[in-house]
């Protein structure tokens, strides 16, 4: 018997690069599926996270940045998050509450008005600011007139998370689950696993390399009945500079991303978790569409 009163569909997450997209999701769906840092860019492709309450099932895509790209990977990142705007049932934009990226908010707008689809407005990391700072914010997005609701939240913290996904409930069409109410993503295990070890190349390693790294996993294998993932993985970067700076002096750089991803995927799978990583150098890649392709970005 179909359940008039559930509703469920697609929310498009988007913003401007480092907004806390991919923080947000990881605090909404109680685990850590997507790679989170401080440095810009961190999410290259759509990640679909799947929220399921007792009479809602939210399903968020979380996209890339959107900027002014000024390299083929990031041509095909913007292209990835501005895909998905015609997809979905409803949009959500989310911005730093500590600083307006204007450019950024500009481009966002433009495709926004050319779509019907409604859109709730977030302003992110409210535990860094004053409240009375923000209303100046508020209004500025309340004149847009584009925005079914405009609320703010601390993706970090978790405050107003319970109201967003209130708004977003209600702006939801009715319809039953798209997903299994035990589903948490689409990704494989494999690609997460991925995502996490790419995360920590980003937080460990200096300026230059994370824009120059994409990891593949080669070997994901059950082991000793399923209580052992043996799992290999390679870092591709652009330079043999950054895979100097990648190993450190005697492999410790590499031991330690090793180790702290390794943490995180144990946490995920629930199992012991045997890591191998690699450092392979893909002279250039961001700039070549075949390599793009290759280690998994579509140009």
């Amino acid at each position: 018997m179909v359940d008039e009163a559930h509703r469920s569909g697609f929310v498009a997450i988007i913003g401007a690069p480092n907004v806390g997209k991919s923080t947000f999701l990881n605090r909404v769906l109680g685990t850590k599926i997507a790679a989170t840092s401080r440095r810009p860019q961190t999410t290259r492709t759509r990640i679909l996270g799947v929220l399921s309450l007792d009479r809602a099932q939210l399903v968020f895509l979380d996209t890339p940045g959107i900027h002014r790209p000024k390299s083929k990977l990031h041509q095909s990142m913007v292209k990835a998050a501005l895909g998905v705007l015609g997809e979905v049932d409803l949009i959500v934009l989310m911005e730093d509450c500590l600083k307006v990226q204007a450019e950024e908010e500009r481009i966002i707008l433009g495709h926004l008005q050319n779509l019907k689809t409604p859109a709730v407005a977030v302003l992110n990391k409210i535990d860094k600011i004053k409240p009375p700072l923000l209303l100046p914010q508020i209004d500025r997005l309340a004149q847009l007139g584009r925005f079914e609701a405009i609320v703010p939240i601390s993706a970090l913290t978790g405050e107003g998370i319970q109201e967003l996904n209130r708004e977003l409930v209600r702006l939801l069409p009715r319809g039953e689950p798209l997903f299994p109410r035990e589903t948490l993503t689409d990704q494989p295990e494999r690609a997460i696993a991925a995502e996490l070890i790419r995360e920590k190349v980003f937080r460990l390693t200096g300026q230059e390399v994370p824009y120059g790294a994409a990891v593949v996993v080669t070997d994901f294998k059950e082991r000793r009945g399923g209580e052992l993932i043996y799992l290999r993985a390679v870092i591709h970067v652009e330079r043999e500079s950054h895979k100097g700076i990648l190993i450190g002096a005697g492999g410790a750089k590499l031991k330690e991303i090793g180790q702290k991803a390794r943490a995180d995927i144990e946490r995920l799978l629930g199992v012991q978790v045997f890591l191998e990583l690699f450092v392979r150098v893909e002279k250039d890649w961001t700039r070549k569409s075949h390599l793009i392709r290759k280690l998994g970005y579509e140009p």
